[in-house]
Formats: structure tokens, sequence, C-alpha cells
């Protein structure tokens, strides 16, 4: 970080400008770990990205590149952006998010090719199991969006996830229908953001404290229950209809595109309304506008006679239902049972796409996706047999969360109200 300041004449204001230096440097340091690997462990054979699943009317001929080739030429691109990037931050410019964006496709491409050297990688397999695999990541991320923009932080979304999880699989296994499952999922995130509500906006205890306690506590209850209650009565408590794939008809069959988007469940469709709702409610309606004037200056909003906390519960309870849609995924789609602790952690990776995000539903929605993609990727790669080793695999979800929020967030600033309660003077 650095700062430069204008030599202003006699009677004029003073300009600063502050230069982050941080996505320059991370960038090329990336760029040159990259290098690394077609550099010390070159790979002979050329690498073929499948492009159809199998089935479309139309399909499109497989993509073979050389895999060191290829690697060498990312090597470049990567070097070429970052440099770009630092012409900017010198010029004391901001830096486009687009040029963030062809750096994380050059960067995929290239590591991809290398990984898959001498095999055959199925692209439409692995980009709709990162679609299926972020729908949760994208619920929780939109809960968290909506609740920090009403200004409480909502580290609970781990267990709200858990919740919705946990009850889904209650109602769908009594019921034997998956719908009773989403509805049930989505109470059960709102009780968890009910409780947060009561200790954080009526009694002003600590945002992040208050959520830390209640993953505990989600956890603790579930792990509980799971072996005192849903174990042993697994037919009749732990055996939920699961949503099967819903090819759209036409829609389907577009190439590339109909097989990752929509051969989906009810849940990831569901998903795609969802988003649209919140980016088109969040800037589009009287509803938005209260959001954020009581997440940016409550005393304000107080003052044109919006009810602040009135306002920041019902948008607290309305990000918890979101965010327990999410947590049905796991039970209702992913694997049709409950198990403790099966959400491992995403409700921490969607509060980094948030952040990741800036706050914006569509921005932490492309977040999502990343992380997504890279929890994904790990189970290709070991399938096709790529010599990364599985431990670095299993941890690339994380590193890449480590990565986005460390170093291509740039300045990120929350909401100015943002875990500050609310006391009427």
């Amino acid at each position: 970080m650095s700062a430069s300041v204008a030599a202003p004449e006699i009677g004029t204001p003073r300009t600063i400008t502050v230069v982050s230096w941080k996505t320059p440097v991370i960038l090329g340091i990336f760029a040159m770990l990259f290098a690394l690997l077609p550099l010390l462990a070159p790979r002979e054979g050329v690498s073929t990205f499948r492009l159809t699943a199998g089935h479309e009317i139309l399909a499109l001929p497989d993509l073979v590149l050389p895999s060191t080739g290829t690697a060498w030429v990312a090597v470049v691109l990567l070097i070429v952006l970052a440099a770009i990037t630092v012409a900017l931050a010198s010029r004391r410019r901001r830096i486009p998010l687009w040029i963030v964006a062809a750096y994380i496709v050059v960067l995929l491409v290239g590591f991809l090719s290398w990984a898959s050297a001498g095999g055959t990688l199925p692209m439409i397999g692995l980009l709709a199991g990162a679609l299926a695999l972020a729908t949760p990541l994208i619920f929780g991320a939109l809960g968290g969006v909506v609740g920090e923009r009403a200004g409480v932080v909502n580290i609970a979304i781990e267990g709200q996830l858990l919740a919705g999880a946990f009850c889904a699989a209650i109602a769908a296994s009594l019921t034997g229908t998956p719908w009773a499952g989403l509805v049930a999922a989505m109470v059960a995130g709102v009780l968890v953001a009910l409780v947060l509500g009561v200790f954080a906006i009526t009694y002003y205890v600590n945002q992040v404290i208050v959520g830390v306690v209640l993953n505990v506590l989600v956890i603790g209850l579930t792990t509980f229950l799971f072996r005192q209650v849903l174990a042993p009565n697994k037919e009749l408590l732990n055996s939920p209809v699961p949503f099967t794939p819903l090819p759209i008809p036409l829609l389907s069959e577009i190439p590339v595109l109909g097989p990752i988007l929509f051969r989906q469940t009810i849940v990831v469709y569901l998903m795609y309304v969802v988003v649209f709702l919140v980016w088109w409610g969040m800037y589009r309606t009287r509803w938005g506008l209260r959001l954020r004037a009581v997440g940016e200056h409550p005393q304000a909003a107080d003052t044109v006679g919006i009810k602040v906390q009135r306002t920041r519960y019902l948008n607290l309870l309305l990000a918890g239902a979101i965010a327990g849609l999410g947590g049905a995924f796991y039970t209702l789609v992913s694997v049709p049972s409950f198990n403790r602790e099966m959400t491992a952690g995403a409700g921490f990776i969607a509060l980094a796409a948030v952040i990741f995000g800036k706050w914006d539903p569509l921005k932490a929605t492309f977040a999502a996706l990343l992380f997504g993609f890279a929890s994904n990727l790990q189970g290709v790669l070991s399938v096709i047999g790529s010599p990364v080793p599985s431990q670095f695999m299993l941890m690339l979800p994380y590193v890449v969360t480590i990565f986005a929020v460390a170093g291509l967030v740039g300045r990120s600033r929350p909401p100015a109200a943002d875990g500050e309660p609310y006391i009427k003077a």
C-alpha cells in the first residue's frame, strides 16, 4: 500500500491517491509459482478436453492441446497480465475486474493442461459438478450478503446450512416428499437466524461471538441427535427421498451450456431464481433501498421513518431462510441422508465468498462458483490419474479461498454499520 500526494497550489485542496499493490504482487507470485510446474516437472503428451456429455443433438469435437506447450503459453500470458496490473498500479489507476477474471481463466487452462497430460478431461462433468457443489455455497453467500447489508455479521452461516440439512432429512423422510424437506430447511435456517437476531439486535451482544457460539451449538446438537435419534431409526428418520436431475427441454440440448446449466435438480434451478431476485430486489426495489440504508447509516434511515431494528430482523430471517435452502442441498441432492458435520466448513467458505464478492449478490455468486470449481476439481483430477498429490487436492478449495480473499479482493469495504448494534438515541 502506498500513497502519493499531489503538490497543491495555495488555496486548493490536496488530493491523496491511495494505491494498492496487493493484487499485482499476488498475481506475480502465482505466475512465478505456476512457471515451476512446466520447468521442473514437464509432462509429455497432449491433454484432451472433452466438450460434450455424449447425448447432445449438436456435439462439439474434443479440444486437444499440447500439455507442456500450453502450460508455457499460460505462463507467458500470466506474466503479461501481472505486468499490466503493475503498470496500472504505478499509474494509480484502478485494476479492472476483467483482468483478474482473465488471469484466473488462463491459470486454470494452463494448470488443467499440465495436470491432465495423456488423459481426457470431461469438461461438462467438471463444470456441471462444480455448479452443483457451488449451489449450497451460493445460497449461504446470498444469505450472508442480505444479512450483512442489513448491518448484521452472519458468522452463523455454517450453523444455518447444517441445521437446514438436518431438518430437511427428517422432514423429507417422514413425509416421503423432498418438497417438505425444502420447507423444513428454510424454517431451520430462520430459527438459527432468529436466535442470532435476539442476541445481536435486541441485546446488543457481539455479533461475531454469537455467530461462533451458534455454529458450535448447532454442530453439537445435530451430532447428538444424529447419534441418539437418527442413527437408530435410519429408515424412518434419515432416508429422505432426493430430488432427481430434471433436464429442461430444448435448453438442455444447447452445446456445452445445456448439460451444465439445464440438466440439474430443482434446487439448482431455484438457486438461479434466488440469485436474480436478491440482485434485482437489492438494487431495484424499495426493499433493497431500505436494506442498504440500515446497513450503511441506520441513524439517517431512522430519521426518515425506517424502523431499523424491525428491518434488520426481517432481513436477517430472510437471510436464514436462503441459507437453509443451501443446507437442504446436502441431504436432498448430494447425499440422501444426514451425517454429522456434513457441511464441512462450507459456511465459512460462503462467508469468504461474501467478502470476495464485496457484499454484492452477483459477485458473491461468482466467487462461490470459483470455490465450487476448486472443490470438484480435486475429484476429477484424481479419477484421471493426475500427478498432483491427493493431499494438495484436498486442500485446494481452501487454498483458493485464501488466495481469493487475500489477493484478489483488493480494497474491500463492508457496509458502514456492519456489525454495529443500533441504539436509538
